[in-house]
């Protein structure tokens, strides 16, 4: 059974060199995922010279652990942003994302790429008594989305209420990202070390760049922008069956503990059991999902795992546009929530159309610059959850003792009178890691789940032997304990 997703087990994209010297571009992309990929493609097509560099390997992040919907359907999203920022920038919001949807059909039909698009609808469902969707279906109606609200849905069981957002999409986003990464100019494991004005300095090369755009997912510079208070990121868990049921379009739901559905190539693929991530000390995600899943397709088999992680912005919308007002020619894509394949292409509109001084409709919509009023509130929360995050890292030397683990078993415990982060293996060998992020300092927690240490502050995940596995941390954990013996 795969711990890859069903996208990365079909598909293989061809691997590329890393830079090593150093070159020119009138733009420099830093990340390789559908977002970075995206809006390399669109300003090569307006006839600029883009490199892109990327830490690890093409579609390596969250682009491959997607579940590949494409859809201006956002769960309440409406109703969030209409509260937010009023009905005119709901509209707008609606626009860009209907925009998207077509963008895609574009490339995919002028290239004749093979990548099982397909139009179908989007279900917003709940099966709870007092849920939303009627105040959701007035506010999406109202942005001029073609929609209705019905009880009648193929899911496996009853729902009291659904809102259908006809003419979505969905698609097999690596088939799709291996067509378009052929004619780009893409540097792998090129880790970015520095970013200096026009320069991005990686491990072995640099860019000098007129203009550069950083697709990392999360901003990987913290001096500038100040994203850390305005983000937070979210995992989810993702199981792909045969023995599911064939559906007529793609589902999602706000219920606390509801599971979305698509199909694939005769496959279900079920998504949920979400939490903030570095919140999963106790694991037993993937068990939970498998007991609902195994409740409503009892038939089933599953044939591939894995999660997600979402970067969640705190007034519900992206931030898209320019990094800084102190780096006129930094941009940035990040805060996509659960909905980054839409997203992604509004992002390579956005800043295709900034980096060419096109004028973009949605540009104000999305600015990094913006600050409202009503996410005040929820940037005290993120700031509180920094601080618990980052004091915990110097108060009070834990209990547990290196002795107490058992095998399979991970904490922060007390070694040689200080803080250490330690896993024994199913064999008893033991790592031992420092359980400081190297982004900002907070304590890191166990995620016994993905065998992992990640972030409560700001997202950043890293392997039991401290080697990072995502960002916006860009080094990994310290290491130099002495080394234990095997039980």
């Amino acid at each position: 059974m795969s711990s890859k997703s069903i996208w990365h087990k079909e598909i293989e994209i061809p691997r590329r060199n890393s830079l090593k010297k150093k070159i020119k571009a009138d733009v420099c992309v830093i990340g390789a995922g559908m977002t970075g990929i995206l809006t390399a493609y669109e300003l090569q097509e307006k006839g600029f010279d883009v490199v892109v560099v990327e830490a690890k390997e093409i579609a390596s992040g969250q682009t491959g652990n997607t579940t590949a919907k494409i859809t201006c359907q956002h769960g309440e999203k409406y109703t969030k942003i209409v509260q937010s920022f009023g009905e005119k920038k709901a509209k707008l919001y609606a626009n860009a994302n209907i925009a998207a949807i077509s963008e895609y059909e574009r490339i995919i039909n002028d290239k004749s790429i093979n990548c099982d698009f397909q139009r179908v609808p989007s279900y917003l469902y709940s099966l709870e008594e007092n849920n939303n969707i009627n105040e959701e279906f007035e506010n999406a109606r109202k942005a001029g989305i073609d929609c209705y609200t019905t009880t009648s849905t193929q899911l496996p069981f009853r729902v009291k209420n659904a809102l259908v957002f006809r003419n979505q999409a969905q698609f097999h986003p690596l088939k799709f990202l291996s067509n378009i990464v052929q004619n780009l100019t893409i540097y792998e494991k090129s880790p970015v070390r520095e970013v200096k004005s026009n320069l991005v300095i990686t491990e072995e090369g640099a860019v000098y760049a007129n203009h550069i755009v950083f697709a990392t997912h999360y901003p990987i510079v913290n001096t500038k922008g100040m994203y850390f208070p305005r983000l937070y990121q979210s995992r989810s868990y993702v199981l792909a069956i045969e023995g599911g049921k064939t559906l007529d379009g793609i589902y999602y739901t706000e219920d606390s503990q509801g599971l979305s559905f698509r199909n694939y190539n005769g496959l279900t693929i079920i998504a949920g059991e979400g939490h903030t991530t570095g919140e999963n000390k106790e694991g037993d995600k993937f068990s939970r999902l498998r007991n609902k899943v195994a409740n409503i397709f009892p038939q089933s088999k599953e044939v591939a795992h894995w999660s997600a992680q979402d970067t969640m912005p705190i007034d519900y919308a992206p931030y898209i546009g320019k990094y800084c007002v102190t780096e006129s020619h930094w941009y940035t894509a990040t805060g996509f929530g659960k909905w980054g394949m839409s997203s992604s292409m509004v992002s390579a509109m956005i800043i295709s159309d900034m980096i060419s001084e096109r004028d973009n409709p949605y540009e104000d919509l999305f600015t990094p610059q913006r600050f409202k009023s009503s996410s005040a509130d929820n940037l005290c929360k993120m700031g509180g959850k920094a601080i618990k995050g980052i004091a915990k890292d110097f108060f009070n030397l834990p209990e547990k003792h290196l002795d107490d683990l058992e095998k399979g078993q991970a904490a922060v415990i007390k070694y040689n009178s200080q803080k250490v982060g330690a896993y024994r293996d199913e064999k008893g060998k033991v790592y031992l890691v420092s359980p400081v992020c190297t982004h900002m300092g907070c304590q890191l927690e166990w995620n016994d789940d993905e065998k992992s240490w990640d972030c409560p502050c700001h997202g950043s995940r890293f392997t039991y032997k401290g080697e990072l596995i995502d960002n916006p941390a860009q080094n990994d954990l310290k290491t130099e304990f002495k080394e234990e013996a095997t039980l």
